[in-house]
This record gives structure tokens, sequence and C-alpha cells, in this order.
């Protein structure tokens, strides 16, 4: 069955929750004055859940972090240090023929405070003219067509075309929460923050394949806030540090790191792999990725079984052309451990859990999936560099 998605204020929780029948479950987004602070996963018996049982499930599923807050708030301290002033960002949206996807997600960005901020939907070379037609509905948005294939392209495209100094990027799939890009600005109060990332959580778990998604591969990075300092952690272990859903750069860090690889990313033969190596990037250059919980976005996963493991199989590919051209191009020769380890520690044992049926183990197409993207993730980066040659000439 289903599992219904509350987002709960745990200082004003209502007297009894109710949700629809075929519900059984419901995960919680637990709140404390607004700041995320924890998740809880409950049964759902009726459709209700009393106060009462509400109430003890979220203070033990926050745990420390409900008291640590709490203290927060009463000594009006913020980890993130005084902001002078708000910066001004442009957000973007890269998207390729999803215009019901998108529709959300510039609903969602309307919702946003005005703060200046200016938004950009780049539309990457589309089949059609309905992204073009949907934006005309959104005079606050700015359209933009790129005409060379792939989401790196489009981010590109997107920092070369923005009017400030921070870019902050959403998915077409995602619907950024209220206060979403004040937080991510917020981090970059300290100069040598070249990008921040937040917490994606899911818009929906109607189907078996969100399900399994978001219990083996979710995008959320957890409700602690953290400072990744290229000087002092492994800047070949990224993911830690978020996912590109949920993402604002510091523009002027391009001049010094360079922009995204156009043979990584999705509508490239390596599918993904892009974030993973600009954040590579970021940290070897001993900057620093702030991750902050605040800066919360809500993701659609794929609907369908057949989607899930195309996506599974895109992210082992991803994985190994960032992999191979941190080989390849920066000569980071530590890599095949990085691989050998994954194999051999997560892949393997996760592969005999599944073969054995033990309880909660992860169904083995979808694992096997992944490794296939694996195995051909090194070729794919080569095939896609010599086809961007190719389309560029």
């Amino acid at each position: 069955m289903a599992t219904a998605i509350l987002d709960l204020e745990m200082s004003q929780l209502p007297p009894e929750i109710t949700v629809e029948e075929r519900y059984s479950k419901a995960l919680v987004l637990i709140r404390l004055h607004g700041k995320p602070i924890g998740q809880a996963l409950l049964s759902v018996v009726g459709g209700r859940i009393e106060r009462a049982q509400l109430q003890e499930i979220l203070m033990n599923a926050a745990g420390e972090n409900l008291w640590k807050n709490w203290l927060y708030d009463a000594l009006a301290w913020d980890e993130r240090g005084p902001l002078q002033a708000m910066p001004i960002a442009t957000v973007a949206v890269c998207t390729r023929d999803r215009p019901e996807d998108l529709r959300r997600c510039l609903e969602a960005l309307m919702q946003l405070p005005d703060d200046g901020q200016e938004y950009l939907v780049i539309d990457n070379c589309p089949a059609t003219d309905a992204t073009k037609e949907l934006v005309k509905n959104y005079p606050q948005v700015r359209y933009v067509r790129e005409e060379v294939l792939g989401s790196s392209a489009a981010r590109n495209r997107a920092l070369r075309e923005a009017k400030h100094e921070f870019v902050a990027f959403t998915d077409d799939d995602a619907a950024p929460d209220q206060n979403w890009l004040r937080s991510l600005l917020w981090n970059f109060s300290d100069p040598r923050v070249m990008c921040v990332t937040g917490l994606v959580m899911p818009l929906e778990l109607e189907t078996e394949a969100q399900e399994w998604f978001e219990r083996y591969s979710p995008h959320g990075r957890g409700f602690e806030r953290r400072i990744f300092d290229g000087a002092h952690c492994n800047p070949l272990i990224v993911a830690p540090v978020g996912v590109s859903a949920s993402m604002a750069l510091r523009e002027s860090s391009i001049d010094s790191i360079g922009l995204f690889d156009e043979a990584l990313g999705a509508g490239t033969p390596t599918v993904g792999g892009e974030d993973c190596e600009l954040f590579a990037r970021i940290l070897r250059a001993s900057y620093r990725i702030v991750y902050d919980p605040r800066a919360l976005s809500w993701h659609r996963h794929r609907r369908t079984w057949e989607e899930l493991q195309k996506t599974l199989q895109g992210y082992g590919i991803g994985v190994y052309a960032f992999w191979t051209r941190l080989f390849v191009v920066n000569r980071e020769f530590s890599v095949p451990m990085l691989a050998l380890s994954w194999l051999w520690y997560i892949q393997i044992p996760e592969l005999i859990a599944s073969l054995r049926r033990q309880p909660d183990s992860i169904p083995s197409d979808l694992l096997l999936a992944q490794l296939r993207g694996c195995i051909s993730g090194r070729k794919a980066y080569f095939v896609s560099r010599k086809w961007l040659q190719k389309i560029k000439e």
C-alpha cells in the first residue's frame, strides 16, 4: 500500500491526524519552528493517528536533534552565523519535455518570498514547444533554449545567463519549500563556501517503485548541517554532500574551478555524475560545500518499476563515468580502490542478502541494474566525450 507524506510542526501538533484509508503508513517530516529536524515512519490504522501516540513517536525519532534545536532557539543562536543582508540570486530550472513536472516546480517557486531573485527556465534541446508555451504563463520567468543536449550544457547556459553572483538550481521534478532559497543563500556568508546543498524529501510515495527508491537511494542527507572542507576531507567521497535537485553555486567560483563537464549528466551517454564531479572539483580546490537541511525541496520519484531500474542503472553509469574522469583527467589514482571498496563492502553483500531473500533485502533486479550501469560507466565517459565533440563541430 501507499505511504502518506506529512509535514508536521512539533510545537503545533493537531489533536488528530487523518489520512485517506488507502494509506497503511505515513512518512512524517518533523519540524521545530519551521526547521526540519527529523523524519518518522508511522503505521496508520483506519486513516487516523492520535496526538498522544504521534507526539511520542516524533520525539523519539527526532532524538537529540529536537533538544539541540530547542536550545538553539531559546538562546537565539544560529549555527550559520550572522547575515548582513540577504544576497540576490538567480534561480534556474533545467528541463526537457516534462511540462507537467515543470508546472508544479514553477508554482512552488512562485511561492518563494520576493527578494529580487531572477528566474530562468533552460529548455534543453526540446522536441516540442510545450515548455515555451507553459513559461508564457509566468511573466517573472525568463525562457532560454539550449540546443546542446545534456543537463551539464543546460546548467552551464544558466550560469552564463545569470545576472547575479549566486545561482540556485532545482530540478523540474522538484518543488522547493518556501524557505528553500533563503536557506541556501544564508550559508554563503562564509566567503570560502562555493556551493550549498539542501535536504530533499519525497513528494509522494504512491507506488512500490517510489517506496523502494526512497529506501535504497534517497536524496536526503540527514537533518544535521554539515560543512565539507576540501582541506580536511577526502574530496573524492562526495555522496554525503547532497544532490543537484537542491543546490546553489557562487558564480565567481566558476572562474577558478571551471564549468560543469558537458560529457557528464542526463541526456549524454554517461546519464549522470555531473554534480558529483563538480563537488569533487570544488573540494579538491580546498573550498567548502555546506549541506543545510533548512534548504528543503520535495522530489517526485519515478513512479514505475521500469523507470526505477533505468534510474539506478543510470546512477551506476554516472558514478563510474565520474570516477573515470577523475582517473583520466585529474590523475586521481586512488579511484580504483574506491570502486573496489564499493563493490566489496556494499554491492556484493547487498546482492548476497537479496539472493538469500533476507528480510528487508533490496530486490536483486535493482541491484543488478545498478551493477550493469557500473560495468558500462567507464566506457560511457569516453563515448560521451567523442559524442560531445561531434555535436559541437
